[in-house]
């Protein structure tokens, strides 16, 4: 496995718009201003990870956190009967690991690349030298917390208020974004990973994605051809009944 040492450069990273835009749409991150978020950056580079990429493994020193710019990477942990547990996965706009730099500092999980990824490290000694200097973002990361924790319990609820038809439903319909005006999607990963993240077997999302056809939902390898969103949306909600 590749150390974290492999992110740091001796020449100093000039945030491009696109990145920095990206940066400060996270929750971590926004509201901050440009000053303030070049110096939690520092020094860093993005980095072009492969898909299978390990980017640290369970019980590793947590030097660094993570904002993925593009792609998808899962954190999870390995269970004491072998298997592995899906915790979360995260996408663009998403910052992760940053809860265990303030904790033990070890990560809780294992975070692996699943769809080819442009991932920026940040340094936990350059975040927390910030936070001392500058308490805004502080209160930012508090905020930040409480979000995420939100949110996590928000997801929660989906996956645990749905049956499994419903549930890959709202996956689908969630991937569908406003500017997809074709009403296709491609699966952002392998289906055995999505069929983990809803909570369901891998033959209960096939099974769904079968049910799911009489309703204008085609499935070609990884590409899902959706004809009647706002009925994917009855699905998913439950107000198909």
């Amino acid at each position: 496995m590749k150390r974290l040492s492999c992110f740091l450069y001796e020449k100093s990273f000039e945030m491009r718009s696109q990145e920095l835009k990206i940066l400060k749409s996270t929750i971590l991150f926004e509201g901050l201003d440009d000053e303030v978020l070049r110096k939690i950056v520092g020094n860093q580079l993005p980095r072009e990870f492969k898909k299978g990429h390990i980017i640290f493994q369970q019980d590793d020193e947590a030097d660094y956190f993570y904002v993925i710019l593009d792609g998808w990477v899962k954190l999870y942990r390995q269970m004491p009967t072998g298997r592995d547990a899906i915790l979360h996965v995260f996408t663009k706009g998403e910052s992760f690991a940053e809860a265990a730099i303030f904790r033990e500092h070890r990560y809780p999980a294992t975070a692996e690349v699943v769809a080819d990824a442009s991932i920026l490290a940040i340094s936990s000694n350059a975040f927390t030298n910030v936070l001392t200097e500058y308490p805004d973002a502080m209160m930012q990361l508090l905020f930040s917390m409480s979000a995420k924790m939100k949110q996590f319990v928000a997801e929660l609820e989906q996956v645990k208020g749905r049956n499994s038809l419903q549930r890959v439903a709202y996956f689908l319909y969630k991937l569908h974004t406003v500017k997809n005006d074709s009403g296709v999607v491609e699966l952002p990963y392998e289906k055995h990973i999505i069929a983990s993240r809803l909570g369901i077997k891998p033959e209960s999302l096939s099974r769904a994605l079968t049910k799911l056809r009489v309703f204008g939902v085609g499935c070609s390898n990884n590409q899902i051809t959706i004809s009647d969103v706002s009925k994917l949306h009855d699905i998913a909600m439950g107000f198909d009944k």
